[in-house]
């Protein structure tokens, strides 16, 4: 397979392209997605490439976009929704929760939803608390729907991929500071399985695992603790539902210790799952410290710049954390 180097931006609107290109009944839908190429620039020139059939640009009403997504997957569609920021979905959380993630089991299995919902998540962009929320708890909560945090390009690209194929409704949440990160892609259409997760880095004193843009913070924070003679490994769970603990505890059982991060807040963030499963499981007998949580504040998210930064887990914290728990703090 051959590689280059683009950004995690130009990688989803890649898959996007493969999908409609390789699927007549894939299709977009949302809001400024069209000639104006989206709000975050992931669409670009689809809409030159494939019309306004296939693009579609719709009115301001997130409830009507994903409703009207849901039916046209209910006769054989595969709609892909685009929503300008993810806080948007509270809008729309009755055709999400209520009638996406149920029909297939409401209906005995005759139909399903093959619908897609992606979503710029997180902060990091002066947004302030009504546009940077992260939101994956509300959905990895809900059965019949699975949760997608792709950390980079390659995982961005081949976990759409698979999140178009899949016969149920995906979420997939993308961190806004990752669209204009780059990194190595396959140019051939390739699919991440969905419900795997990645050991990213391997090392013999902590585990680290961490979701969405705090992924690329925790391997710059472990390449600055092996400078320190601290080794960590670093795992990225790739998907919130369903949640592969293999392996995490495979990890755990060798380092002993282990520190969660996440910008979600803290309370009843889905770290707090992760610790859950961990404490309820086999990999409990082998931690010699309690398992670590680093997340953001239980607070709305700040306009101010300084502010903004200082609620949620930066690159000096997540260095620190690794610290405190090697000495047992």
């Amino acid at each position: 397979m051959s590689e280059r180097v683009i950004t995690y931006a130009e990688a989803i609107r890649e898959a996007i392209g493969q999908a409609m290109e390789s699927d007549p009944s894939v299709f977009m839908l949302g809001e400024d997605i069209g000639v104006y190429g989206g709000a975050f620039g992931v669409s670009g020139d689809l809409y030159h490439r494939f019309g306004e059939e296939r693009v579609r640009d719709t009115p301001i009403s997130e409830m009507g976009i994903v409703g009207a997504a849901v039916g046209a997957a209910l006769v054989g569609m595969k709609p892909i929704v685009e929503i300008q920021f993810s806080d948007f979905t509270a809008h729309a959380m009755d055709q999400i929760v209520n009638q996406a993630a149920k029909i297939h089991f409401m209906l005995g299995g005759e139909l399903s939803v093959p619908m897609v919902l992606r979503a710029p998540s997180g902060s990091g962009t002066g947004a302030a608390a009504q546009h940077s929320q992260s939101l994956e708890t509300w959905f990895a909560h809900v059965p019949g729907l699975k949760v997608v945090l792709p950390s980079s390009p390659m995982e961005a690209k081949g976990l759409l991929l698979s999140a178009i194929d899949d016969p149920n409704p995906v979420i997939v949440l993308e961190h806004k500071l990752l669209y204009k990160t780059s990194g190595h892609v396959p140019e051939e259409m390739y699919k991440t399985p969905i419900g795997v997760a990645r050991v990213l880095r391997e090392g013999k004193d902590l585990t680290i695992v961490a979701t969405g843009v705090m992924v690329s913070r925790s391997l710059e924070a472990a390449a600055q603790l092996s400078q320190m003679g601290i080794e960590a490994t670093v795992i990225d769970p790739r998907t919130l539902s369903p949640l592969d603990m293999g392996p995490i505890n495979d990890s755990i059982s060798q380092t002993g210790r282990v520190m969660l991060v996440q910008e979600a807040p803290k309370h009843v963030g889905f770290i707090a799952e992760i610790a859950a499963r961990i404490s309820e499981g086999p990999a409990i007998y082998s931690l010699t410290e309690p398992v670590k949580r680093l997340c953001g504040m239980d607070v709305p998210i700040p306009y101010a710049p300084q502010l903004e930064k200082a609620v949620v887990p930066q690159l000096p914290d997540i260095v620190s954390g690794a610290q405190d728990l090697m000495r047992g703090v």
